[in-house]
């Protein structure tokens, strides 16, 4: 059992009062497991059925409470989703109920076909392609529960732990003192004789007030807290809820033996030097967890934007129970049906959004340091990038460039020249980003703090009228109240390069090829309680900070990038990389696992954040390459470049105590290992892109762990050092420990693999095997799945602007049956044309024909077959209504690569040699007219079983002179 905690800085369960309260309630339940029950049941007598839509809505009563009234409402929606909506009714006080306005992309439309069938027990609803599920919703006591093929799925308060704590007047009761055990600091209990004891406790266990070291928390609304219990009777595997820094599998927190003796935690904090195995609150939090088993996969979304804590326990090797404690909001939940976790994902990006296609650019490399000092600094370094020939596409500025941290006012002595800097960038294809924080020091003669003060769009004090002071980087601050509508069009003005028409003043010293950064958005505040906001602090709509917290960081990055986009002529994509974060977060940029350390435990957490981040439907995430804190040796540092560049987010960042470390300082060998890695990343953007397009459109992440690609491999279920990118076939496992030279890779299926370097077969076999891969400093376990075609950039540039029209190589790597599948999506990577179907996705194939005499290698057109699936197809989002109506071969940016070629065809695994190679007719594009091709062959291990291991045969075809934009065919007979 692990136990840790940032000692008197984060809180532990015993120190907060409702996870107290939460826990003894599930303790209570079962200590007294005969004789429990829930106490809330639905009035029968109020249930009522809309008539065109599966909506249900009754009225909840409490036996431990009958004169307070609850409301309850369940709809089933279009995709099988089913919502449970549950809010006190006429109360005191109002709970928050508009944490699903900020996740949710778009109100889900409910199903007009589906219809709620009731008896005197419970009302069901009948749906899925097969009418395959079912949702019950039992009256006595009240439990909803999903079913497939007639068997528990989901369950909720089944255990019976629901507990909406009601609004009440404050008792007039003198406190008695008391000490936990597990801290020191002073406890107030209210000895209140409560008849409702068996359920609530008897006592008032922090109901009014609390402390945490000098801090008080004056809870003017009293207890408010919502416990809910969710079960997997038949998933033995949770995944997500993150930012977490722990397995992706998530250990357990309560029951027998658990590994961690905390539960989960969600309270968005700047928790620097994090521990590197830890149920601790970190900086953002995403409410979705997917149960899964080798049978299906499920999932929930619990809507809040309150602290919360969740225990996991497996009450048996093959279920699930967990408990959600939050402080305050009404009950939102979201039960995801799957059965599959494709369609998880599919349902779960439905209700949130998928992350867009991010600028090409961004995939790229990006070099960072807390600080690059001076104008001159940014222009040394790029120019010692460009001596060494190592790419990269991206430098950043973190918090000094700011005069007296006023961001985005320049600091004229280190920075006199900022828009002729961007300018030096910019004109070598490069971009820059700049941090702008949501704190802003209180000053008269800072233009943004000026112009909000006036606005009066500043979080406010718990009087409700005067605005906060807290300290944070310029020292005296106030915090821009973003959920208050009269901050938005303000701040977006900001980012205008030339004088806004809203705002006084805009960021006039900035061009459109600046890109921001949003740190310390949790929001952090120095010396504050847990180092961000006391929660009796006052929102827009008079919403205590507590009630939003953990949505808070999601609202910078929202308007920060909405004003990136409308700051042109031509809306552009725009990068945003936000610290803190919040379900359907992923609308608007990217994110990363914060202030790590250099430490080998650091790096291999990143990875499972990464993959957990991916699963919540947060794609675009990485960890800082080498660690934020502390000097890695050069072999740790060149295998923490190797994460890196199989992160979809790549950057190297460094505290400003560090040494500098941009990877040209390094001594040979390891500077040239660099390169060679760098090089390796920029080669494969065409496939980091393509996977990214799928990802837009299905939800699907980019890093996908095994329990994804293998849903019934039981063997896989746990494993999170290993991931594939995408769809491509490529299975990478970076390594993470130090003085390695061979690693242990994991293949799930009886299937060729083959070592994208130097083409060495590895099979699987289908119960799973476990094959010994080089893994040299130099080296890195990166196997392509046999089946796979890899379309790659080989030339070397120093950026990804200057590859747009460079040819491609394509990496077939041919299965037992000699077949293979790949894609390859393209666009131009910094506007939004694609919506319009300005761009090219392509299918590429390799089929037996001739009754197995010969091979053909096509190129066809995917967008003109399925055109409602080459875009974005999510109808929320809000740059695109669906997929492409129709779709033209002669749009715009398809016409505009007609000259790029495939320069080079590799084809791992024939069984002997070719007798012909030969481009199939008249072939379009680049020159090719068919006829036979040059080709060279590398005799070796064949793909077909059987075979054995050993490097497999080459087949590498010569500048076919063929258009990647073109549809045609090329044979090989053998």
């Amino acid at each position: 059992m692990k136990v840790l905690l940032s000692a008197g800085v984060l809180k532990a369960c015993s120190q907060s009062g409702f996870c107290r309260r939460g826990r003894a309630l599930a303790d209570r339940a079962k200590n007294n497991a005969t004789t429990w029950h829930s106490p809330y049941s639905v009035d029968s007598k109020s249930l009522s059925l809309a008539s065109d839509r599966a909506f249900l809505t009754a009225a909840v009563k409490s036996e431990v409470y009958p004169d307070i009234k609850f409301s309850l409402e369940v709809r089933v929606h279009d995709d099988g989703v089913v919502r449970v909506r549950m809010d006190e009714v006429d109360g005191l006080k109002k709970r928050y109920d508009e944490a699903s306005k900020w996740a949710l992309a778009a109100e889900p439309s409910i199903s007009t076909h589906i219809r709620w069938k009731v008896d005197s027990s419970a009302a069901r609803a009948v749906f899925g392609q097969n009418a395959e599920h079912e949702v019950v919703v039992e009256f006595k006591p009240l439990r909803v529960v999903l079913n497939k093929d007639g068997r528990e799925q989901v369950v909720v308060n089944g255990r019976g732990l629901l507990h909406m704590e009601h609004f009440r007047n404050k008792a007039v009761e003198e406190p008695e003192k008391e000490s936990s055990e597990e801290s020191s600091e002073v406890q107030e209990v209210f000895k209140v004789t409560n008849p409702n004891g068996w359920f609530e406790g008897d006592s008032e266990d922090a109901y009014w007030e609390e402390t945490f070291g000098s801090w008080a928390d004056s809870k003017p609304k009293g207890p408010e807290s919502l416990s809910l219990d969710i079960d997997f009777p038949r998933h033995g595997h949770v995944y997500g809820i993150p930012q977490h820094a722990t397995s992706l599998d998530l250990p357990t927190t309560t029951g027998e033996n658990p590994f961690f003796s905390e539960p989960y935690r969600f309270y968005n904090a700047d928790v620097y030097e994090y521990l590197a195995s830890a149920t601790t609150s970190l900086y953002g939090s995403v409410p979705v967890m997917h149960a899964h088993s080798a049978d299906s996969t499920v999932a929930i979304f619990n809507a809040v934007g309150s602290e919360t804590w969740i225990d996991v326990e497996h009450p048996t090797a093959q279920s699930t129970h967990t408990q959600w404690i939050s402080e305050s909001g009404i009950l939102d939940l979201f039960i995801l049906p799957g059965p599959s976790s494709t369609d998880v994902f599919r349902q779960y990006s439905g209700l949130t959004g998928a992350a867009p296609l991010p600028a090409h650019w961004a995939l790229g490399y990006h070099q960072c340091r807390w600080n690059y000092v001076s104008s001159d600094d940014i222009r040394g370094v790029q120019k010692r990038f460009d001596e060494e020939d190592m790419p990269f596409d991206v430098l950043w500025l973190d918090i000094e460039y700011a005069k007296d941290h006023q961001y985005m006012i320049w600091n004229p002595i280190t920075f006199p020249d900022p828009v002729e800097m961007i300018k030096d960038v910019a004109a070598l294809g490069r971009k820059m980003v700049v941090i702008v924080d949501p704190h802003l020091k209180r000053v008269d003669d800072y233009p943004v703090y000026k112009q909000a003060k006036k606005l009066d769009i500043l979080v406010k004090q718990k009087n409700g009228k005067d605005d906060y002071e807290g300290r944070c980087w310029p020292g005296s601050s106030s915090w821009v109240d973003f959920f208050n509508p009269a901050s938005w069009d303000f701040w977006k003005s900001l980012f205008r390069t030339k004088k806004g028409y809203f705002s006084k003043w805009s960021w006039t010293e900035s061009t459109e090829d600046i890109h921001i950064w949003n740190d310390m958005n949790e929001p952090s505040v120095f010396g504050g309680p847990e180092t961000t906001m006391p929660k009796d602090l006052i929102h827009y709509g008079g919403w205590e900070h507590r009630d939003v917290h953990n949505i808070y960081g999601m609202s910078l990055p929202k308007i920060t990038s909405e004003g990136l986009i409308a700051r042109g002529k031509t809306p552009k994509r725009p990068f945003v990389l936000t610290r803190s974060f919040f379900a359907g977060s992923q609308r608007y940029g990217a994110m990363w696992t914060g202030d790590n350390l250099g430490t080998w435990d650091h790096m291999a957490v990143g990875i499972k954040m990464v993959l957990s981040n991916g699963i919540a439907g947060m794609p675009f995430a990485g960890s800082d390459v080498g660690g934020f804190f502390g000097d890695p040796e050069p072999d740790m540092l060149i295998r923490w470049y190797w994460v890196g560049a199989f992160s979809p987010f790549f950057r190297a960042h460094a505290h400003h105590q560090t040494k500098r470390r941009e990877p040209y300082l390094l001594d040979e060998p390891h500077k040239s290992t660099v390169r060679s890695i760098l090089r390796l990343r920029y080669s494969l953007l065409p496939v980091w892109y393509t996977a990214f397009h799928e990802t837009s459109v299905t939800g699907l992440p980019l890093l996908r762990p095994h329990y994804v690609m293998f849903p019934q491999d039981e063997a896989g279920f746990s494993i999170d050092d290993q991931f594939y990118v995408g769809s491509s076939g490529l299975l990478a496992k970076p390594v993470t420990r130090p003085g390695v030279t061979e690693e242990t890779v994991y293949l799930p299926e009886d299937k060729v693999y083959y070592d994208y370097f130097t083409y060495h077969t590895y099979r699987g076999s289908a119960k799973g095997k476990h094959v010994v891969v080089p893994a040299a400093l130099h080296q890195l376990p990166l196997l392509v799945r046999g089946g796979s075609i890899i379309p790659t950039r080989e030339r070397p540039r120093r950026a990804s602007s200057l590859m747009h029209r460079d040819p491609f190589t394509l990496r077939i790597a041919l299965d037992s049956s000699l077949t293979a599948q790949g894609e390859l999506y393209l666009d131009d990577g910094t506007t939004y044309a694609y919506n319009r179907g300005h761009l090219t996705w392509r299918g590429l194939s390799v089929d037996m024909i001739s009754n197995g005499a010969e091979l053909r290698l096509t190129n066809t057109d995917l967008a003109l077959a399925t055109s409602r699936s080459a875009v974005q197809g999510n109808p929320h989002h809000h740059q695109n209504n669906g997929g492409l109506s129709e779709f033209r071969s002669d749009n715009p940016f398809q016409t505009s690569i007609v000259s790029v070629r495939v320069e080079r065809v590799i084809i791992l695994g024939l069984p002997g040699k070719p007798r012909r190679v030969a481009v199939e007719g008249n072939a379009g594009g680049s020159g090719g007219s068919g006829g036979d091709l040059d080709w060279v062959f590398g005799p070796g291990v064949a793909a077909v079983q059987g075979s054995g291991d050993g490097v497999a045969s080459v087949l590498a075809i010569k500048d076919p002179g063929l258009g990647i934009a073109t549809d045609w065919a090329i044979r090989i007979t053998l």
